[in-house]
């Protein structure tokens, strides 16, 4: 089982707020620590799909051959 920390507060109007401690630049917020545990591992979720996504777009070269 992988395990992901993260790093939290009260926000404004009770919400708690916080964001994997991997990707600090990315916050998110939840009514509850429940709530804002089920948000982190959507975060989560859409990182791991934008990195298969990068992988998926590794731009090649090649050579095209024009007839004279």
């Amino acid at each position: 089982m992988l395990e992901l920390s993260y790093t939290y507060w009260e926000g404004g109007d009770g919400w708690l707020v916080g964001y994997l401690n991997e990707y600090p630049e990315q916050w998110t917020q939840g009514k509850d620590l429940t709530e804002l545990e089920e948000m982190l591992l959507d975060l989560y979720d859409n990182f791991l799909i934008e990195a298969k996504r990068k992988k998926e777009r590794v731009k090649k070269t090649g050579v095209l051959r024009v007839p004279a």
